[in-house]
């Protein structure tokens, strides 16, 4: 027998003892954020579905609830969509052919903040219109002011020309003076300087694509030719006596929409209604609302007997020719003709 060994030859019984290193504190990876970031993803995606039942409609919510049921390759209009060939889980646009089901909802809070919204638009476009149109009117304005000092014709009768800007556009007004008359005593025939200022005005009036409107006035004085014909019969052949000379200066026959005849009812001198100066002719180059306006004022003065409405002032057709001269003086005992 060995020494150190046991009696029958086994090997000696040997432990080793290793010291244990601690782990504090080392690395441990980063599993942990993936599992976060998932866990994120996830709840984003429920919150977001929750939201989408919150707000969405009922045709809505059905959609949605038929498109994780049974998708689709081909768009139906039935609450449950038929098979598809993808089977369910599958692809498929039902949801965007379901008259716009994903899109936001429009109930009737949102139609009318749409139409409000439309509204407002609508009326800054026009405000803007209207804006360039007054513009434009201030700017012939000007050019004719510029034009009546400097023109050989039109510069002795500056005093008679009077142009200002009123809501229905710009007015230029032709006015008597008392040594000055526009037309012969008692009658719708132009003096010929009236028709040359007539005809220098008629290509200011050409440059811009408004239309105009003609009324013609006159005093108060009563006109005495009798046989139904008075002042009103007067101021509207003047007023057409009018149109024909701006045509006769290049003005078409189109840009005029009204020729009226007021008689002495709009006197330019309220205080002295049997002054020169009231009678006049006047030219509105209207604006695109007074053009609409006087549309349908006519459409409107169409039915006025139906209606009960006043009839409107003495209007005589725009191709009607002078009315007969008439005499200068009435019966006796009736004061001069109204020139």
């Amino acid at each position: 027998m060995s020494a150190g060994g046991k009696e029958g030859g086994e090997p000696p019984l040997i432990v080793v003892r290793r010291a244990r290193r601690s782990r504090r504190g080392g690395h441990h990876g980063g599993a942990w954020k993936v599992a976060y970031a998932d866990f994120v993803t996830a709840m984003m995606a429920f919150f977001l579905v929750m939201w989408l039942l919150g707000v969405g409609t009922r045709e809505q919510r059905a959609a949605i609830s038929e498109y994780f049921k049974n998708p689709s390759m081909t768009p139906g209009q039935s609450t449950v969509a038929p098979p598809g060939r993808m089977g369910p889980g599958g692809a498929s646009d039902s949801l965007i052919q379901l008259n716009g089901a994903m899109s936001p909802p429009r109930g009737p809070g949102q139609d009318t903040r749409n139409a409000v919204a439309a509204a407002r638009e609508r009326r800054e476009v026009e405000k803007e219109a209207r804006q360039r149109e007054r513009t434009r009117l201030e700017e012939l304005m000007q050019q004719l002011k510029a034009a009546i000092q400097h023109s050989q014709a039109l510069a002795p009768f500056k005093d008679q020309l009077l142009l200002d800007i009123t809501p229905e556009g710009l007015r230029i007004q032709v006015v008597d003076k008392l040594n000055r008359p526009m037309f012969d005593l008692g009658s719708a025939q132009l003096k010929p300087y009236t028709a040359e200022i007539l005809h220098e005005l008629a290509g200011f009036i050409a440059s811009v694509p408004n239309k105009i409107s003609l009324s013609g006035h006159t005093d108060d004085a009563p006109y005495g030719g009798g046989r139904g014909y008075g002042n009103w019969e007067l101021s509207a052949d003047r007023a057409n006596a009018a149109r024909r000379a701006l045509l006769d200066g290049g003005l078409r026959d189109d840009k005029v929409a009204r020729v009226v005849g007021l008689a002495a009812s709009v006197p330019f001198d309220k205080a002295h209604p049997g002054d020169p100066v009231n009678r006049r002719i006047s030219i509105i180059v209207m604006t695109r609302q007074a053009e609409d306006a006087a549309l349908s004022q006519e459409l409107v003065r169409a039915d006025a007997p139906a209606a009960g409405l006043p009839t409107p002032p003495a209007i005589r057709p725009a191709d009607a020719g002078p009315a007969s001269p008439a005499p200068e003086a009435g019966p006796p005992g009736l004061p001069p003709a109204s020139p």
